[in-house]
């Protein structure tokens, strides 16, 4: 992606979309004083276009327009242009797609915003071509009319900018509404029961994304309703998105979204944060249902995390493009000759009918591996084999197949480490160690947390955002600090290790003392003592991640159960109530929010078990609860002797949670009332049902 032989101020950034830009004609800054006082020195508006190194669309517009010296003349003469990663600098991102949204009604990456040099927008849009097209307007043509305004009088300009920032203070500077409401998750589900695609799996039409957390939510509601209709709607889903093209079957992993309605056709693009959040609804889908093929595919994430996404030093990478040789999915998608010159004829012919790779093809004259209509027990018949024997040799081949697209150029990879996403994995790594008895899972959530510890902690325990080639760098945001403790509470409860739990509450403090609203409840993105921009937002919305309030008001609830710490409890029903009136317009957008909700009206059952670690009865016990579908509970064990003693010191709700007379013991309590103690597994899994 290269015109110009003399790289420009990006050269020097760590980011890898930054970096792809370095060698642009267009004389980019990255953002910072320097931009900012070369525009007012120059009295020029800034051109600030934001995206991230795995967007496709982000490297249109690059090989159109930023690689093109005819835009970036025009660029360096009339404008002061910056870019930003907006997986570095999320805090940027958000207000201007806000100001985006406000403006335009919708959003997108690569995100196009004009501004004063006092960094108030006055036109946003996402891509754009060189020039007008198919009633799209041309980047030519806004920057030349934008720049003849600006020089010729600006009363129409700092209009618009002005109004714009108006309406942004007055979005983020809504009265707290006081009180939430309990109604809530149903008014979700029943949107997301009107909108359900009964034929597909997921809710409305196309692109359909994952969306995870809106499952775990149908999963919980279900539950705590008794509404089996919800978790009807979790589960087709969750088995059209693993049968559909979104689904890497050769490789494993999930795609962004699917470009269709049926899950076949996606953005190829992988990201860290769809796989954590998926591996995470599709165990609890194994939770609740016990489907062999729910933690089947969840192990398949893993395998894919581990061997493309993980960093020798212990991080998760951010994610993987959709490009390869400069054209979308040409990395994953076959044809039937390219699949029988790996495999021959037989197996050939079989994959082929299993995974839907045909002469025709599905995308643009080649194949993506799916199995929307195939059924194993339909194709052993055609082919004589029984499912046994086939499901074996479809693995064979399957490895076969892997061996022979990795000899294909590669899409890149973004390998900066960032401190939320790594977060969500761990997570997702520590849940599935409890829910499936596998310590390695937990290992893997340990090593992570262990290099978020070492690399991304300052001195003052401060968290910073992102790692790549030896530097940690930018102060950390609200979700650095809810993601990871939403990890280390699961790490917690996956080892027992009060070290997690620890570290957990002093990022809890910190999230409070740092982010915390005071006055209207919930937490701020940024920190009180970090980089000023334009306004100081406020998160709320649960879109492709779940936003950090809702992810903090979740786990200070259950960082409540697990210490009792009565403040935690007191900062989410705080946030949940502040932020109540933002829910409220919008249920189904904010289903994390509705989770905490959830636990916040009934928590619990919360498993306290205490005993000798090394006895068989214990380890049952703590397996039994590991193993529960538990979305509002909590589990801590305290063992016998000295550990158990300081245990008790630190958390005193746990001075009365003693083995009875020598025994392993349960104490299951629900809504601040618990019952008696019980001394085996059998009878804590039925206090558990």
């Amino acid at each position: 992606m290269t015109t110009n032989n003399k790289p420009n101020r990006l050269a020097v950034e760590k980011s890898p979309y930054l970096l792809q830009h370095a060698y642009n004609p267009v004389d980019w800054y990255a953002w910072g004083p320097d931009a900012f006082a070369k525009a007012k020195a120059d009295n020029k508006p800034i051109f600030l276009s934001i995206g991230y190194s795995t967007c496709h669309w982000c490297h249109v517009m690059e090989r159109e327009s930023f690689e093109d010296r005819e835009v970036a003349e025009l660029l360096n003469r009339e404008y002061v242009a910056i870019k930003v990663d907006r997986e570095e600098r999320p805090d940027i991102d958000q207000l201007y797609m806000a100001a985006c949204q406000a403006m335009t009604g919708s959003g997108g990456w690569p995100l196009t915003i004009l501004m004063t040099p006092d960094q108030e927008p006055f036109f946003a849009g996402t891509y754009l071509p060189k020039r007008q097209t198919m009633g799209r307007f041309g980047l030519m043509e806004l920057l030349t009319q934008l720049s003849r305004k600006w020089s010729s009088g600006r009363g129409e300009i700092t209009g618009i900018a002005a109004q714009i920032r108006a309406q942004l203070e007055q979005a983020r500077n809504q009265p707290a509404s006081g009180q939430w409401n309990a109604g809530l998750p149903k008014q979700a589900f029943e949107t997301f029961a009107s909108i359900f695609d009964e034929d597909d799996g997921g809710f409305g039409g196309a692109p359909k994304f994952p969306t995870p957390h809106n499952l775990s939510l149908l999963m919980a509601y279900g539950a705590r309703a008794d509404e089996p209709e919800a978790l009807r709607m979790a589960e087709e889903t969750l088995d059209a998105m693993w049968r559909g093209g979104l689904y890497d079957h050769i490789g494993f992993g999930f795609a962004r979204y699917s470009t269709d309605t049926r899950w076949l056709v996606p953005h190829f693009e992988k990201m860290l944060y769809d796989n954590a959040l998926l591996a995470v609804a599709y165990t609890e889908a194994y939770q609740r249902t016990g489907s062999f093929i729910y933690s089947q595919v969840t192990d398949q994430i893993f395998t894919y995390v581990s061997r493309d996404m993980t960093s020798p030093e212990g991080g998760f990478f951010s994610a993987e493009d959709a490009d390869s040789e400069g054209v979308e999915g040409k990395f994953y998608v076959w044809t039937p000759d390219e699949v029988k010159e790996v495999l021959g004829e037989q197996a050939a012919q079989r994959f082929n009918y299993v995974y839907d790779i045909t002469e025709e093809g599905n995308f643009e004259g080649r194949s993506i591996p799916n199995r929307i209509e195939s059924a194993l027990s339909e194709a052993s018949e055609r082919f004589g084999v029984s499912v046994e024997e086939l499901e074996a040799e479809l693995e064979e081949s399957r490895e076969k197949l892997f061996e022979a697209r990795a000899r294909r150029v590669h899409p890149h990879k973004d390998d900066k480490i960032l401190t939320a996403w790594n977060g969500l994995m761990i997570a997702a790594f520590a849940l599935a160690a409890k829910a499936f008895g596998v310590p390695e899972y937990a290992d893997r959530a340990a090593s992570a947390a262990q290099f978020i510890q070492k690399k991304l902690t300052g001195e003052n325990g401060r968290l910073l955002a992102r790692y790549r080639e030896g530097e940690a760098a930018i102060g950390g945001f609200l979700d650095d600090y809810a993601f990871l403790i939403w990890g280390l509470n699961e790490l917690y409860e996956a080892t027992l290790d009060p070290e997690w739990l620890e570290w957990a509450q002093s990022l809890a403090d910190d999230m409070i003392r740092l982010y915390g609203d005071e006055e209207q409840g919930g937490f701020f993105f940024t920190a009180a003592d970090s980089e000023r921009l334009l306004i100081r937002m406020k998160e709320t919305f649960d879109g492709a991640l779940p936003s950090g309030n809702s992810v903090a008001a979740r786990q200070l609830l259950k960082l409540f159960q697990l210490t009792g710490e009565h403040r935690y409890r007191e900062w989410a029903h705080r946030t949940l109530d502040g932020l109540s009136s933002q829910a409220a317009s919008y249920p189904s957008a904010h289903t994390m929010m509705l989770m905490a909700g959830l636990s916040a009206q009934s928590s619990g059952p919360d498993v306290v078990i205490t005993g000798d670690r090394s006895d068989l009865m214990t380890a049952l016990m703590i397996s039994e609860a590991q193993q529960a579908y538990l979305p509002h509970g909590s589990i801590i064990f305290v063992p016998d002797g000295e550990e158990g003693e300081a245990m008790r010191k630190r958390w005193p709700h746990l001075a009365d949670k003693r083995p009875v007379d020598g025994k392993p013991s349960a104490y299951v309590c629900r809504d601040f009332t618990c019952h008696a103690p019980v001394m085996d597994a059998a009878a804590l899994e039925a206090e558990l049902k």
